[in-house]
């Protein structure tokens, strides 16, 4: 896009980058793994290296990893014996069988014994954009030239495309395919997708019951959202859907079902509720003195068709010349079917659409076909119970320690008098966290009448595979945005309690993804991703698009020490003085110095007895002192020692607020700044599995063993002369060596 990639970072609670996130520009995009072009192997499969062992072999590829089995159907075995499930190649099932019979349609794809007409619809839409379609579906494949058994498509997931691999073996019942079939019976293109997505998520069960706007968004990696068909007068919608179309996006629609009693029932005028079609075009028809705005929908089932004005077998068309009727009009009962933009409105209740890119979610007709200006960030993230997972804001003691992203719009690119409303996908039902006046008012400052600059920014997040196998457990996600006053540094909990969001994306949503269009002022700001209920584990991917130009991204805040001044520099107590020097006159050595175990038994002597440390804890803390390499220490070194424990026993006390003589995730980070280190979340969740060893809480022997770990990197940072290891910055230095 001729501009440099916005540098994000993940602030949690300090604006540190996420060591796992992806920051790119859309022009770099194409030299990576995960692009289109070069696209993630899923489970290492490799489609030219199998194709080309295959056919030296005469052998026809059979997937050892989505095996011909029971566990790829994911669903229950039927008891009787004749409807038992064969796995067929498609020149078992007949003899012509072909990859694709002339040119790819709508209708060749027919939905099965399966409840995923919401996939269906989505792919029905695809095929009507021959650019996006061989994205998903590369070219050359074939079941004749080079024929082995063995297919390859692409989706995207979670800001990667990828490549599955499937063989041809395709499940039968009783003669017939059981899921997506073509109604060119000699056709199996549709079905091999059908089962490479099946692969992906785990199995042909898992796609029963779904949102349209997930298989959109695995189709092109565009954003889908929805739209109330009420928001807009007929009229308008249908300009807004042909403006869509033109632009590439893939649109869809359903009536809602009111009660699971409703969904499948097919109603008067030959629709069906809770189900998915596809939009696949628009036309304008002069009918007499009348203009007559038409919407071409398709059924995935490939046949029940809505028999209201201008459907296929109504009289509306015979005031058509012949040649416009052949045109438009096909008489077969194969899912295709017209319907005038009135009825629709009235007939159906939402609006599905996915744009490969924001400009084409405005809309509106536009003459405009330059490059579009925008820049695209995504951050990968994840939430960890007891550590980065905080929950709503109903939560105040822990929401600040939720994943964070800074960024700031330096640059407007709309002025107040040039936008409406912010956008965000449909409120449906969902979790509130909040009462409307702890979302910050939009800002009144400025003469009347005087323009405001404004930056617009998408956000987009999503949820990571909430979709296995047998079952679908999505969580209620959300994310809000807090302009930030001064320079960032920590959001801790305070700053959240005195703080309000300036945008949301809405209620928290049981659904894969929640997106908002929205407008600031110039600035920085944060923003925070959550799910409602505090420690949920979960993976997310976060994308936000900025207008070119219009944003800047803070260097990289790494982890801070300020240990010396907050815990070191406090005096030894004289009982403490007096008690060093006896211990040291009884017990030392004749270098006048105490090994580990004389060490550990000086410092226990004075810690409570709940609080003593294990001799391993005694020996890091022995190796963060300069002893010339003797492991032995002086009177001066262990009364600094017994000095900085008393101060860290204070700390964990004050933090320790059930006083359970332990430490949960929170407590931890709380602590920590407390003893003056600032750590991001990424290096936080890496002290936890390194020190709490998998346990829900850590002792007090633990967070000692943590502070003097991370003394002894940071001092080790410090005296490294590598301008590649300082060039990668602490929290790599610190992510890599906690590891060890």
């Amino acid at each position: 896009m001729g501009c440099a990639a916005p540098n994000f970072s993940e602030l949690n609670p300090r604006f540190g980058k996420l060591s796992t996130g992806l920051t790119r520009s859309d022009s770099e995009e194409m030299s990576e793994l995960g692009s289109i072009d070069n696209p993630v192997k899923f489970k290492d499969q490799d489609y030219e290296s199998l194709l080309q062992k295959c056919l030296r072999s005469a052998l026809l590829f059979s997937d050892t990893v989505f095996a011909a089995n029971q566990s790829s159907l994911g669903i229950p075995a039927d008891p009787d014996p004749k409807k038992a499930v064969k796995w067929l190649r498609p020149k078992e099932i007949t003899s012509n069988a072909v990859f694709v019979e002339g040119t790819m349609g709508t209708t060749d794809i027919c939905q099965g014994q399966l409840g995923n007409c919401w996939l269906l619809a989505a792919l029905s839409c695809l095929t009507m954009h021959p650019t996006l379609f061989v994205r998903v579906v590369p070219c050359g494949q074939s079941l004749s030239e080079s024929y082995a058994g063995i297919f390859r498509f692409r989706f995207w997931q979670y800001g990667e495309w990828v490549e599955v691999v499937v063989d041809d073996r395709l499940p039968v019942r009783e003669g017939r395919l059981l899921f997506s079939y073509s109604r060119t019976t000699n056709e199996f293109w549709s079905a091999l997708v059908e089962k490479a997505y099946a692969k992906l998520i785990g199995s042909y069960g898992s796609l029963k019951g779904g949102i349209i706007s997930e298989g959109m968004e695995d189709f092109t990696g565009g954003i889908a959202y929805s739209l109330p068909v009420s928001a807009r007068p007929p009229r308008m919608l249908w300009r807004a859907i042909t403006a869509a179309l033109a632009r590439s996006s893939l649109i869809s629609c359903f009536i809602h079902a009111t009660s699971v009693k409703d969904i499948g029932i097919v109603t008067s005028e030959g629709l069906i509720k809770g189900h998915a079609y596809a939009i696949t075009d628009t036309d304008k028809i002069q009918k007499v003195s009348e203009e007559v705005f038409l919407l071409r929908l398709r059924n995935p089932w490939g046949f029940v068709e809505y028999c209201g004005p201008w459907s296929d077998k109504c009289k509306d068309w015979d005031f058509l010349d012949n040649a416009q009727k052949a045109k438009q009009l096909a008489k077969a009962d194969d899912g295709d079917f017209w319907i005038g933009v009135e009825d629709f409105c009235r007939l159906f209740n939402t609006v599905e659409m996915c744009s490969v890119n924001p400009d084409s979610m405005s809309g509106e007709a536009s003459d405009d076909t330059a490059t579009p200006s925008w820049t695209l960030s995504s951050h990968q993230g994840t939430w960890v119970p007891m550590c980065s997972a905080g929950g709503s804001r109903k939560y105040p003691r822990s929401f600040w320690k939720n994943p964070q992203f800074q960024m700031i719009l330096s640059e407007k690119d709309v002025d107040d008098n040039d936008y409406g409303e912010d956008e965000e996908g449909e409120e449906g039902d969902g979790e509130e966290d909040e009462d409307v006046s702890l979302v910050a008012p939009a800002s009144k400052t400025g003469k009347q009448g005087e323009k405001k600059k404004k930056c617009t920014i998408l956000v987009e997040l999503l949820q990571k595979y909430r979709r296995q196998k047998d079952k679908i457990n999505f969580l209620y996600i959300a994310f809000h945005i807090y302009k930030l006053q001064e320079k960032p540094g920590s959001l801790d909990q305070q700053f959240f309690s005195n703080n309000r969001a300036v945008a949301r994306s809405g209620k928290y949503r049981s659904i894969r993804s929640v997106w908002r269009k929205v407008h600031l002022e110039p600035g920085s700001y944060a923003i925070l991703a959550s799910t409602f209920r505090p420690n949920q584990q979960g993976e997310f991917f976060l994308r936000i698009y900025t207008k070119t130009g219009n944003i800047q991204g803070f260097q990289d805040f790494p982890c801070t020490n300020n240990y010396s001044a907050m815990v070191m520099s406090k005096p030894a107590l004289p009982e403490d003085q007096f008690r060093v020097q006896k211990w040291f006159d009884e017990k030392a050595g004749s270098d006048d110095r105490v090994n580990a175990v004389q060490f550990m038994n000086l410092m226990n002597s004075v810690l409570e007895k709940d609080y003593e440390l294990p001799l391993e804890t005694c020996r890091q803390l022995i190796f963060g002192e300069d002893t010339g390499g003797r492991g032995r220490l002086n009177r001066a070194q262990a009364e600094k020692l017994l000095t900085s424990l008393r101060n860290l026993q204070s700390i964990f006390f004050q933090f320790d607020e059930d006083s359970s003589g332990t430490m949960s995730p929170f407590e931890l980070s709380l602590a920590l700044n407390a003893a003056g280190v600032e750590c991001d979340s990424v290096v936080e969740q890496m002290l936890w599995e390194r020190f709490g060893a998998g346990e829900q809480y850590l002792p007090f022997y633990g967070f000692v063993s943590c502070v003097a770990r991370l003394q002894v990197l940071f001092d080790l940072y410090e005296s490294e002369t590598n301008p590649e290891v300082k060039d990668k910055g602490i929290n790599a230095w610190l992510l890599r060596l906690l590891a060890v």
